[in-house]
């Protein structure tokens, strides 16, 4: 079964400075898992920089410590993922439940964790030194990010984001199984049409990350990095990032989940005996694909 995407996606919106590094050096459903991986550092960098316009001296360091992380992240993560590929590949022929599911989900949290602490010294170096500049142009990025964010989930009727969240998940589960039939997508559809998802609460919270992560960095502006205080603020707010300060959004992001190993776990579990072989032949084609990037670097 693939795992639930929504518990991760929180992890991938880290104040958008790392987020980049969560999306490309680890696995994800592509088909050019392996040329993404393999070429992680310099997409990387890019990104990055196209929210913040290093200088000189910024971009290379974070050039050199992504190189250094992706290298850490093959040696020590990737075997870690391939396990949980394989394990994915033993339940895919038998019935599962929503607790099985949110299980592997959780499974993920210290890969994730895991990446962060790799991530923290490049933060605490390059945080203290971004100008007034750079946080305006970070600003505008965000805004911009935003935007599109609403005119892809608020806009338009209530009929019409259901049916945008609709095909997400079509599209998601075939890229797993394979062509589903009309029984399954009914399924999906009923389950689109009665879910917690709540677009506007999703951009609320988007837009406190962002304000979090400006505000932060406006705080830690010209500090010394290894001030203890610089550490402090970082790590507050990636953990904010990671959990709410909102009660209701952790609530909310909670029950979403639950809700969608339910959904995942019903939908597997009315899947054909050849649909559970595509699941498995894609998940040995994502183990394998770890494996190789284990053993050949290039």
């Amino acid at each position: 079964m693939p795992i639930p995407h929504q518990s991760t996606s929180r992890f991938l919106k880290l104040g958008h400075i790392i987020g980049v590094l969560l999306a490309v050096l680890m696995l994800s459903g592509c088909s050019a898992v392996k040329l993404a991986y393999h070429n992680a550092p310099e997409l990387s960098y890019w990104w990055l920089d196209g929210y913040l316009d290093f200088t000189p001296a910024q971009s290379s360091r974070v050039r050199n410590d992504l190189t250094a992380l992706q290298s850490w992240h093959r040696q020590h993560e990737l075997p870690l993922y391939a396990a949980t590929l394989e394990k994915l590949q033993g339940m895919a022929g038998a019935s599962v439940s929503a607790g099985q599911l949110c299980a592997v989900a959780d499974e993920l949290r210290p890969r994730l964790q895991a990446l962060l602490d790799g991530v923290e010294p490049t933060v605490l170096a390059i945080a203290p030194t971004l100008t007034p500049q750079q946080l305006t142009h970070l600003t505008q990025q965000f805004d911009k990010r935003a935007e599109k964010w609403r005119q892809e989930w608020l806009a338009g009727s209530a009929l019409e984001r259901r049916e945008r969240r609709l095909k997400q998940l079509l599209e998601r589960a075939e890229s797993f199984y394979g062509r589903l039939d009309k029984t399954q997508r009914a399924l999906l559809q009923n389950a689109a049409a009665g879910s917690l998802f709540d677009a506007d609460l999703n951009h609320r919270e988007a837009l406190r990350r962002q304000q979090d992560t400006l505000q932060t960095l406006r705080r830690v502006q010209g500090s010394k990095p290894d001030e203890p205080g610089v550490r402090l603020e970082m790590r507050g707010l990636i953990e904010r990032a990671m959990i709410s300060p909102d009660p209701a959004y952790r609530n909310y992001a909670a029950r979403l989940q639950l809700e969608t190993c339910s959904t995942l776990a019903a939908l597997h579990n009315n899947s054909t005996a050849e649909q559970r072989r595509h699941l498995m032949e894609t998940m040995k084609d994502y183990e394998n694909d770890a494996r190789s990037l284990m053993a050949n670097p290039r």
